[in-house]
């Protein structure tokens, strides 16, 4: 097989059996994870890269984030422990924020992997985990000290041996000990099965890694410049405000077309906050590149070439590339924005495509004792997608963070709380030629004999999804415990009969609706699978 040249046929055979092995390697760390963050919320990905940490092919249920950014701590590992230093079984990892997703709570592995003798690949996986330790997972934590376990880059595993020091200190610092290490075991078993497929796939073909990446890359890097190239040369701006700890936050983005590049500056976001929605640059690349790929070329493969054309640049200090030691635990919060961010700069001169703002991703942690064992939870309810040219927006669905809503049943198993409805609340979406997707209420008891504390991660409370081309804003969301609305930016002590209630915010629609002019949308009827809406003086759906 030639170094340098692939015709088309093979190129397409060889990359479809990349992706069928590490998508084979992702459902290894679903099937043997422990937590409900890998088997129920799909908050996960596998990546497979060159020597020098070139993504080569992602899990296609990777959620966007980690697409982006896994290669760059793979990229990270290489620079630290240099490929020709590691040993077959050898294993890396860290959750430093700056070297990997941006918050301590997701837990990184890298593993080389070895062709007579010498590394020819670097395999990594990534997930969240249950807990890191610290204060509970919120967004009114200040500094990242009290958010839990920070690991540096360091060995797991050395030729294929835990290191029980390593091992011992991260148990130690977490409330579910089993659950957290079950879950990095379950990416070490993912990395080994990467491992064995693409073993068998060199021995059958005797590929050449290196030549094949830069290929593959090189035909995706074309493919996303000729897409660049159809948009009109010019500067694209867009300011938003979003709001997590109850004030709202300024983004600003400036989208630079040039021939065949694009560079996003952020300049004019608001300055990093003493809360945990900081956005470390990888995170903030990550969506901004995601958001632009889902306009310009969702088919193509997701590597480093497809990434090539596009910077993105925020001043250090701000909200969008702070300073250590700032918090980041709710980034997802401010950056699961940007790719609408992105998209309202560009709906001028690509209107067919973008899409109106929507609710993010929307989680509640717990944690406390039981039954006499300790539980710590996440679980996500997704709100409504905003919408676009030419639909409306789907309701309760996680766009773009791509994490499934967390069953009831699983709720009530892993932590001791009783589910009393969860609804779609029908009509809430922002009127529009499309309308919004529809938001999600769910209420629950708490069941447990002793006190437990409860956090949120919900934004949209004070400003409202933004809409497009004439549409209607969608509807705030809200929270609530025994009726008293709350912020998401508190931490909270409930015990036995508290209720706590959640409205998940609507999405936004797009161009105006027939008529003309936009009008308040009128209360919902309630049905078998909706909540009786209160109309609020915003004119969303009350809790």
């Amino acid at each position: 097989m030639s170094p340098s040249r692939f015709d088309p046929v093979t190129l397409e055979i060889l990359w479809t059996r990349l992706v069928s092995m590490i998508d084979e390697a992702a459902a290894t760390l679903w099937r043997t994870s422990f937590s409900t963050l890998v088997r129920e919320s799909n908050d996960y990905a596998v990546v497979l890269t060159d020597v020098a940490g070139h993504s080569l092919a992602q899990s296609t249920a990777s959620i966007p984030p980690f697409i982006g950014t896994l290669p760059r701590t793979v990229q990270h590992f290489v620079r630290l422990f240099p490929p020709e230093s590691l040993r077959p079984g050898d294993v890396l990892t860290t959750n430093d924020p700056w070297l990997a997703t941006g918050h301590i709570h997701d837990i990184n592995v890298c593993m080389p992997i070895f062709r007579r003798g010498r590394p020819v690949a670097m395999v990594a996986a990534c997930s969240h985990v249950p807990d890191i330790g610290g204060r509970l997972r919120g967004a009114g934590i200040r500094e990242i000290f009290e958010e839990g376990l920070q690991i540096p880059p360091l060995y797991l595993m050395r030729e294929g041996r835990p290191d029980p020091a390593v091992v011992a200190f991260i148990e130690k610092n977490v409330r579910v000990p089993e659950q957290t290490m079950g879950d990095v075991w379950a990416q070490v078993s993912a990395c080994r099965m990467m491992e064995r497929s693409l073993g068998r796939l060199l021995d059958e073909t005797d590929l050449d890694i290196a030549a094949f990446g830069r290929e593959v890359r090189a035909r995706s890097e074309a493919a996303m410049r000729a897409a660049i190239r159809a948009i009109p040369n010019g500067v694209y701006r867009a300011r938003w405000e979003i709001d997590v700890t109850g004030e709202p936050l300024a983004l600003a983005a400036k989208v630079t077309v040039r021939d065949q590049d694009i560079a996003v500056d952020f300049t004019g976001s608001a300055p990093q906050v003493p809360r945990s929605v900081n956005v470390t640059p990888s995170y903030t690349f990550a969506y901004t590149a995601f958001g632009l790929k889902c306009l310009l070329s969702p088919d193509i493969p997701n590597n480093d070439g497809s990434f090539r054309p596009i910077t993105a640049w925020a001043p250090e200090g701000s909200i969008l590339n702070p300073r250590y030691p700032a918090a980041g635990g709710a980034r997802n919060a401010v950056g699961q924005c940007l790719p609408g961010l992105v998209m309202d700069a560009l709906s001028g001169v690509i209107p067919d495509r973008v899409t109106a703002g929507g609710s993010l991703s929307c989680s509640f942690s717990m944690s406390g004792e039981h039954a006499g064992r300790r539980y710590a939870v996440v679980n996500f309810i997704n709100g409504g997608q905003g919408a676009a040219a030419h639909r409306d927006g789907i309701p309760i669905l996680s766009w773009p963070g791509n994490v499934g809503n967390t069953p009831i049943e699983v709720m009530e198993t892993m932590a001791p709380i009783r589910v009393l409805r969860r609804a779609r609340v029908k009509g809430s979406g922002g009127r529009g030629r499309h309308r919004g997707g529809d938001s999600a209420l769910m209420e629950f008891e708490v069941v447990a004999e002793t006190p437990a504390v409860l956090s949120f991660v919900f934004s949209r409370l004070l400003v409202a999804p933004p809409a497009l081309q004439g549409g209607e804003p969608g509807g705030l969301a809200r929270l609530a415990i025994n009726g008293r609305r709350v912020a998401s930016g508190e931490h909270h002590v409930v015990g036995k009969g508290d209720r706590v209630s959640m409205l998940t915010a609507s999405g936004a629609g797009f161009g105006r609706p027939a008529g003309g002019t936009t009008r308040a949308r009128p209360a919902a009827t309630p049905g078998a699978d909706e909540a009786r809406p209160a109309r609020l003086a915003h004119g969303s759906p009350g809790v």
